[in-house]
């Protein structure tokens, strides 16, 4: 399969982490990276590196601003050929004592920033009869467990939305990938207390979903063991379910 030509693309949660990664490794081969974060500084540091790079600040969960940015961009730089939504955050959260706040914070960057960006850039995809979008979920998205629910329900609605995405763009000349790594090394994952088995680097996660996007793949999982583990709980009866995790993945309460 031939490399599609990328002339411009906007990617998300572009100021650190994966999305840092992916512009980085893709600025060599793109003639024109429009970048977004809400760290307006970082986000122009990262720019300034490069000739080709151009940063667009902005909070994606502002659906106006979104449609604004992207309008931008593609007055600026061209038709947007390539989106990556990849802007995130997390927060330990429980239903036992519910912050509504938290859960808020997350739905809104996590799954109502991808939403935003899909409104702001299938209408004019679809008058070209062509695009690539691509968002961030993660194998989270596949269980519910416990001390997460927040952040695996934000990312368990991404990836039914990819289901739904990739069969109703399709016939508009719209590829959909869903990327859905395990833990990554990133300033998010630094905060968490547990133990992360396997955990990738951010250049190694870019480099995976750079090649995945490139061959058109629905859906780009790493590592393979922990994506494999996490599949096999989703199939498992919910008895068998709640065994497993409550014995061998919930915290011990402390007496």
């Amino acid at each position: 399969m031939q490399n599609p030509k990328w002339n411009t693309i906007w990617i998300t949660g572009a100021s650190s982490g994966i999305g840092m990664e992916l512009v980085k490794q893709l600025a060599a081969t793109s003639a024109n990276i429009a970048i977004s974060a809400r760290s307006k500084d970082k986000l122009q540091s990262l720019a300034d590196d490069y000739t080709n790079v151009h940063a667009y600040p902005l909070d994606v969960s502002n659906a106006k601003a979104m449609a604004e940015c992207a309008a931008h961009i593609e007055a600026n730089l061209g038709p947007i050929d390539l989106a990556i939504f990849n802007a995130g955050v997390s927060a330990a959260s429980t239903t036992a004592k519910p912050a509504a706040e938290t859960f808020r914070t997350i739905i809104e960057t996590n799954y109502l920033g991808v939403t935003n960006g899909l409104s702001a850039i299938v209408p004019k995809m679809s008058e070209r009869g062509q695009g690539h979008i691509a968002w961030v979920a993660s194998i989270a998205g596949y269980n519910g467990l416990p001390g997460a629910g927040a952040y695996n329900a934000s990312k368990a609605a991404l990836v039914s939305l990819a289901e739904a995405s990739k069969l109703e763009l399709a016939p508009k000349g719209i590829d959909i990938t869903i990327i859905n790594p395990g833990f990554v090394r990133t300033p998010m994952t630094e905060k968490n207390k547990f133990p992360m088995p396997l955990l990738v680097e951010p250049d190694v996660a870019a480099r995976k979903t750079i090649a995945g996007i490139r061959a058109k793949k629905y859906e780009v999982n790493f590592p393979k063991p922990l994506v494999w583990f996490v599949k096999f709980l989703r199939l498992m009866p919910y008895p068998v379910f709640f065994w497993i995790v409550k014995n061998g993945l919930m915290p011990k309460s402390k007496k």
